[in-house]
């Protein structure tokens, strides 16, 4: 009975905290369920199987092994973005931490170790003394101002026209045929915790898409 009400306890708080980690600090953010699911599922199936491996003699590399197999896979088929890489391995530690500290009946640590992990996340993700910069490829036409002594008229008319706070700009790819240039940007991230959901296309994160200004100072994403 006791190890009954042990393995329900530290169920409900490791789903506890992993619920508070995905629905009060990752989706916030960008609100994007596409992983929510992976997320949740990934925690309570290897909290159960730490769980159950508790009865048996293994070792920690038995443990390790199970998180080099996890990082093999990666959904090769669908690449996760390196934000929901980040998410999946905590998901993936959280319960191993929890089970283990659990079997050592460390409750005070327990409960420590939850709380540190839930507070970096938060302090990361809210910005608090971090400023986060995004990267994107423009596809440019005004190709006379990709000159070294136009770099300056160039960022202000890349600023112009997307409205982001570009930092720095890069000219790729020449295309003199059509009088385009490829121009890699960075630009100080918005703060987009109150935006709608936008769903990002396939095989590419949000910092890898591709955008396109046209002649017209209008642009838009691919």
């Amino acid at each position: 009975m006791d190890n009954f009400i042990t393995f329900g306890f530290s169920f409900l708080l490791n789903s506890l905290v992993a619920f508070l980690i995905i629905r009060g600090i990752y989706y916030p953010v960008r609100r994007d369920k596409e992983y929510v699911l992976t997320f949740l599922t990934f925690n309570t199936l290897i909290f159960l199987i730490a769980h159950l491996l508790q009865g048996v003699n293994v070792t920690i590399g038995l443990g390790l092994s199970m998180f080099a197999i996890f990082r093999m896979l990666r959904y090769r088929t669908d690449p996760i973005p390196t934000r929901e890489m980040t998410y999946l391995f905590v998901m993936m530690a959280l319960p191993f931490v929890n089970a283990i500290l659990v079997t050592q009946e460390n409750y005070a640590g327990l409960l420590i170790a939850d709380a540190l992990v839930v507070a970096v996340l938060l302090l990361v993700e809210k910005g608090w003394g971090f400023q986060y910069v995004g990267h994107k490829t423009i596809t440019y036409e005004r190709i006379e101002l990709i000159k070294p002594e136009n770099h300056q008229a160039l960022l202000a008319d890349l600023r112009a026209r997307t409205g982001l706070d570009i930092t720095r700009c890069e000219v790729g790819k020449l295309d003199f045929l059509h009088d385009v240039a490829e121009i890699k940007i960075d630009y100080i991230e918005p703060h987009v915790q109150n935006q709608p959901a936008t769903r990002s296309a396939p095989h590419r994160s949000l910092f890898e898409q591709e955008w396109r200004v046209a002649p017209d100072n209008q642009f838009t994403k691919h």
